[in-house]
């Protein structure tokens, strides 16, 4: 199973996005209106997926441990253009945050790049072999300060999705890096009492949570868009109205092509397209898991374990948001949702893993050979 979960990992992917561009041309007819071109969304997506193909192959060339020799260079780089997003002129302030850089050519998300350069940092840090296992300043205190810089970043940007989310990552890579369960029980409390603090002090955020709440009571205004969503996966059903034939996409559920892509599937291909979704996220997750654990050293299993908990972490928020069980929350549907930068980026993040995994193809060989002997070395009765 080891050996072969490469391959089901890259079949779910390429199942992900292929669904993902289907559902872009069913669900991106309205942009005729907005863009002068009904599939302006589909072409530019797979403009991305070109680059994040490029991106995905590059990266399983090339040795994961250069990545451990410069994560400092990419942390650097990912500070930098946080920080641009700030610029007039250069960031891009859409629906009250400031998450984008305009590059003319397309809108690029530095936010990506900060989730995998805070994934390399961690990586890093705990795969050193003078650092001290259980130990307070090493394993606790000195990683949450360095992460503190995007994270910040990203917060101020008004991107509270994407810190949570390279928060939690970061705890359960520090969980496998040996921190004390103590710490991060203390780093979760603190971390969900500041995201609470946060969210009252923002007055859109602080709606988003009381619409969660109460969600009948603003199904006109602000909670809308999960409304719309959970009329869609009712009319779908089982089987689904068919494909193309969803109602919601038109101009009733916004962002269908984006954030709520999710139940336009549930609309159009129904129950049955939904749990295969869920299902390929969980190959993801079990061959993602499969490769960490045979990784050829501990930087391997760490940075493997820090890129599968990004993008299925990603693919439970938003699925989790779709349905009401989430606050709302923008963030795209790993390989489904519209959105170059993540796109690029969650392929990127595969290709990283299709190295590890042949870098640790040789110890799982060896292991096999060495039951297959072990075995033969048995007699028979």
């Amino acid at each position: 199973m080891q050996r072969h979960s490469i391959y089901l990992l890259l079949l779910s992917v390429v199942a992900l996005i292929v669904l993902g561009v289907v559902m872009l041309f069913s669900t991106s007819a309205f942009a005729q209106d907005s863009h002068g071109d009904m599939y302006y969304f589909v072409k530019k997506q797979i403009f991305w997926l070109g680059i994040g193909t490029i991106a995905c192959l590059l990266a399983s060339l090339v040795d994961y441990h250069w990545w451990q020799r410069t994560w400092m260079f990419w942390f650097i780089i990912a500070l930098f253009l946080l920080a641009c997003c700030f610029l007039p002129h250069l960031g891009m302030r859409i629906n009250g945050s400031r998450r984008w850089l305009n590059l003319h050519v397309a809108a690029f998300q530095p936010s990506e790049l900060g989730k995998i350069a805070s994934v390399f940092f961690m990586a890093w840090w705990f795969s050193q072999e003078e650092l001290k296992e259980g130990h307070f300043l090493e394993t606790f205190l000195i990683p949450l300060v360095v992460l503190a810089l995007p994270m910040g970043l990203i917060g101020a940007e008004v991107d509270l999705g994407t810190t949570a989310l390279i928060g939690v990552t970061a705890l359960g890579m520090m969980f496998v890096g040996g921190t004390r369960t103590l710490y991060l029980l203390l780093m979760f409390g603190g971390g969900m009492t500041g995201l609470l603090a946060v969210i009252h002090l923002i007055p859109e955020r602080a709606a988003r949570m009381m619409t969660f709440l109460h969600p009948e009571s603003e199904k006109l205004g602000k909670g809308l868009q999960q409304w719309q969503a959970l009329i869609a996966f009712g009319s779908g059903g089982i089987e689904g109205l068919g494909l193309g034939e969803g109602r919601q996409k038109m101009l009733y559920l916004p962002y269908a092509h984006t954030d709520f892509i999710f139940p336009m599937i549930g609309e159009e291909l129904g129950l049955r397209a939904t749990w295969g979704v869920i299902f390929c996220y969980l190959l993801i997750l079990l061959c993602g898991g499969l490769i960490a654990a045979s990784a050829r050293d501990r930087f391997g299993k760490l940075l493997a374990t820090g890129l599968l908990l990004l993008i299925t972490l990603q693919a439970i928020i938003n699925i989790g948001m779709t349905i009401s069980f989430l606050p709302n929350k923008g963030m795209p549907l790993p390989f489904i949702s519209y959105g170059g930068t993540n796109l690029a980026a969650c392929l990127f993040m595969i290709g990283i893993l299709v190295n590890i995994h042949q870098q640790g193809l040789p110890c799982i060989l060896s292991e096999e050979q060495s039951v297959a002997l072990g075995q033969r070395a048995i007699p028979r009765i």
